[in-house]
């Protein structure tokens, strides 16, 4: 059976659904990790597969699916490149913001085109990154970050190219900070 992804229910959800896997997690042993590192490899791998290769009931891997999905430490979805899917401008547009810059960081975050948002230190409080159908959509969603209210100033970086995008980074490693037993070097 192919892992599939978990329907989320109550309060909040749609907004949950929207930022994407973003919880701290839970934590995380050999059997975890392993069935991370295995869906990182091959999102389509099944779980019979995994529960052979980690030598545990095909019932655990999908008990622990489950869990890893339900604590936001984990989603399987097709990762595309946006700008082969046609939308013409990907930006990361750097914000300045008075006061906490938590308030700003939710409210972009909320929207379809954030592709990603973080809170950062250093020069700028928060970085957004926009995908946009072409340059007046973008135009517009810079306005709106910059009409968001606490938002001071912002800087846009456009995208010329995408050159590397991984999702295949592995795990944190063991409890005591090593490398995982199959680490393997990185593509890129």
């Amino acid at each position: 059976m192919r892992p599939r992804a978990t329907k989320r229910i109550g309060p909040g959800a749609a907004s949950r659904a929207e930022r994407g896997a973003i919880s701290r997690g839970v934590p995380l042993d050999d059997v975890d990790r392993g069935l991370i590192e295995a869906l990182q490899a091959d999102g389509r791998e099944s779980f019979r597969r995994m529960a052979t290769r980690l030598g545990v009931s095909e019932a655990t891997v999908r008990a622990r699916f489950k869990r890893l999905c339900a604590a936001d430490v984990l989603q399987v979805v097709g990762i595309t490149n946006p700008l082969g899917m046609g939308f013409e401008v990907m930006a990361m547009v750097a914000i300045k913001v008075q006061g906490p810059p938590q308030a700003v960081a939710d409210e972009i975050a909320g929207w379809r085109e954030a592709s990603y948002v973080v809170v950062t230190a250093g020069q700028f409080d928060v970085l957004a990154e926009l995908v946009c159908r072409d340059w007046r959509h973008f135009l517009e969603l810079v306005g709106q970050v910059r009409g968001t209210p606490g938002v001071v100033s912002t800087e846009s970086f456009l995208y010329l190219d995408l050159c590397k995008q991984l999702f295949d980074w592995g795990t944190a490693g063991l409890p005591d900070g090593g490398e995982t037993p199959d680490a393997r070097p990185r593509r890129g």
